[in-house]
């Protein structure tokens, strides 16, 4: 066991060390200013990435450090419409239609995501793009699809999905921390 702690603590500690904080730095002022404009923060991911966006999303809008609450919604949270859209129209388009409805202009669209390649997320970023929304990504292992389109991409260069989930709500607690 105290291999594993080890190995996992070494590799978080290398991680940490290659993240670059100047783009840590951008996205959390893009949100001040998202906040102060009174935009929308939209966050998605799947699995774990998606609990980490819910996670995030109520951190941002219940925390009493920031002491006003910023418009947030993890695209997520809402299994109803999930699941409708995923049967309905596909689970290409659970997280691109939601902001085909929802977004606007100067709103921001957080990826969570492990590998960066998932189809769900690709399409989210397409369709933020046509709406004219700031777009930020946190991925890990190579950075796939986002890290070679998305010009504002936090990359968790690792191959271990645990340790690029943890970066995700460290990122995710500096911006909370920082309003």
């Amino acid at each position: 066991m105290t291999k594993i702690i080890n190995n996992y603590f070494k590799n978080f500690i290398l991680t940490l060390n290659l993240i670059s904080k100047k783009k840590i730095n951008l996205l959390i002022q893009e949100v001040k200013k998202l906040k102060k404009n009174n935009n929308r923060l939209f966050i998605c991911g799947n699995g774990g990435s998606g609990a980490n966006a819910v996670h995030l999303a109520n951190d941002l809008l219940y925390s009493k450090i920031s002491k006003k609450s910023i418009d947030v919604e993890a695209l997520t949270a809402n299994t109803a419409v999930v699941t409708c859209l995923a049967n309905d129209i596909g689970y290409k388009y659970i997280f691109s239609k939601q902001l085909e409805t929802k977004a606007k202009k100067n709103d921001l669209l957080l990826i969570f995501s492990g590998s960066g390649n998932s189809q769900n997320i690709i399409e989210a970023a397409t369709v933020a793009k046509k709406l004219k929304m700031n777009i930020f990504a946190v991925v890990g292992f190579d950075g796939g699809i986002c890290k070679k389109t998305i010009k504002n991409c936090i990359h968790v260069n690792i191959n271990d999905m645990q340790i690029s989930e943890d970066f995700q709500m460290i990122i995710g607690h500096l911006i909370m921390k920082s309003l």
